[in-house]
């Protein structure tokens, strides 16, 4: 499969992370899981909303890229106050890409290494992750599955909150602290559906084998019995995502 073919795939798989979501805010940080929520928003989940990556509300996803003659259809206004109280309130689905991630869903997007004060490498600090994970649903995007990413022992940063019972705080449970929907990489579709939150594989896709994943992940995954093939997009879809994709942005999304 082409890396084309293979990014409409995952885009379209993606965009039912939010499916049932209701009338919930998606943000999807990044082209891949941008264009996935406006997806799920022209399909599958109208009642989602969606800003045009400022501080408006729109009515329809705005099309990534150039916008040329488009003008935003705007619905309502949502600055910073209204975007907190959104967030503590636990309205809204995040899907972003952690540059690590360990066996309890724990992600890094701060540095790389084991001094904080000397990393190997610096990045975005953990930002409103920790507590985006403790008030909110999130899920991930990984476009290149390997064990740089999903790391053998802990995250070298944990940024945010996972389902690991040695960090949790006394009177909490788990299930009260994260809530941790899916990780979609250019492999497969996993989740925390495993015995004690273990991550597992949702789905594989086309031409790819539970052994090829296993290789790519630095800890255990839970192989359930039955696993289906990602399915592929339809004509209906594709159609839509070059609505919000005029430009073919997503070409390029994996590299």
């Amino acid at each position: 499969m082409s890396n084309e073919n293979l990014v409409d795939l995952i885009i379209c798989a993606a965009s039912e992370a939010w499916k049932n979501d209701g009338e919930v805010l998606a943000t999807g940080i990044g082209v891949v899981p941008r264009l996935a929520a406006s997806l799920c928003m022209k399909s599958v989940n109208p009642d989602i909303m969606m800003t045009d990556s400022e501080a408006w509300i729109v009515s329809e996803p705005v099309p990534v890229g150039p916008r040329g003659d488009y003008t935003p259809k705007y619905e309502s206004w949502m600055g910073f106050s209204r975007i907190f109280d959104n967030v503590w309130g636990g309205k809204r689905h995040a899907m972003v890409g952690p540059t690590q991630i360990d066996r309890f869903g724990q992600a890094n997007i701060s540095m790389i290494g084991s001094d904080y004060k000397k990393p190997k490498a610096q990045m975005l600090g953990v930002r409103g992750f920790p507590g985006n994970s403790i008030n909110h649903a999130n899920s991930f995007f990984v476009p290149n599955h390997n064990k740089k990413v999903f790391v053998e022992g802990e995250c070298d940063m944990d940024a945010s909150v996972g389902y690991n019972p040695a960090r949790l705080a006394k009177g909490w449970k788990l299930e009260e602290v994260a809530d941790i929907r899916w990780i979609i990489t250019n492999l497969c579709i996993l989740d925390f559906t495993g015995p004690n939150h273990q991550v597992a594989i949702r789905s594989l896709h086309p031409g790819v084998t539970v052994e090829q994943v296993q290789e790519n992940t630095g800890f255990p995954l839970h192989v359930p019995a039955n696993i289906p093939t990602t399915a592929l997009p339809t004509a209906e879809q594709l159609a839509l995502l070059n609505q919000v994709d005029p430009h073919n942005v997503r070409a390029t999304a994996l590299g």
